[in-house]
């Protein structure tokens, strides 16, 4: 039992690390601070690096010996990978979402949109990026596919805590609910080839959206 409440700390450690990432409370190449970590989060420094070793396995976390736990910078290649991948797989979710769907779950994901718009009128990138999530989720679950879902989910783990950098990009709030509103569009229609490719381009957006932002971060790096 000792052996599983372990486990489920370390869980929950590495699930708040990811979250501060994904805010931006931990940015990029920041060091971790185990100490401040433990006091903050009432903790003893042990799960802390059970947690950090979980969270290097995955790529977020770099552990330098000696030195500590850095958060990984991505390199350029490895965003575009991320995106191209979830790119096919999200598409192909919006096409099996799209000839599945039923009166009662279009409903639905017109409600999240309808959020979206919400949070869009009043400039709230952060509500805006959890219901967004909710809404990609959403359309993910309507599949009914286990496994694709699983696929997705691992690679959402990685992707989500760089995904909402792209929306501080100037005019890429404007052009995600652009994006939004054809998709809901194509759905309203029950077009599963245009949802699929609406989606897949989306992705691709917000991952140029978001390798322009890393190459600009690098450029002014270089002229420090």
């Amino acid at each position: 039992m000792a052996t599983i409440e372990r486990k489920l700390l370390n869980i929950e450690v590495a699930n708040e690390i990811r979250e501060m990432i994904r805010v931006g409370a931990l940015e990029k190449g920041d060091k971790i601070n185990e100490r401040e970590l433990s006091m903050s989060l009432g903790v003893s420094r042990t799960p802390i690096r059970e947690a950090l070793q979980r969270l290097s396995i995955e790529g977020l976390i770099k552990i330098i010996p000696h030195k500590g736990a850095y958060v990984s910078s991505p390199r350029l290649r490895d965003i575009r990978e991320m995106f191209e991948v979830m790119s096919v797989l999200e598409g192909t979710c919006a096409r099996m979402a799209t000839e599945k769907m039923s009166d009662e779950q279009f409903a639905k994901l017109e409600f999240l949109h309808d959020q979206l718009e919400e949070h869009y009128k009043n400039r709230d990138h952060e509500n805006y990026l959890q219901v967004n999530h909710q809404y990609h989720t959403y359309v993910q679950e309507l599949t009914g596919n286990k496994i694709l879902n699983d696929i997705i989910n691992g690679i959402r783990l990685k992707i989500l805590l760089y995904r909402s950098q792209q929306l501080y990009q100037p005019r890429r709030f404007d052009e995600s609910i652009r994006e939004h509103r054809a998709l809901l569009e194509a759905f309203r229609k029950r077009n599963p080839l245009e949802a699929e490719i609406l989606m897949k381009t989306h992705l691709m957006n917000q991952c140029e959206a978001l390798v322009s932002l890393y190459e600009n971060d690098e450029n002014e790096k270089g002229d420090d």
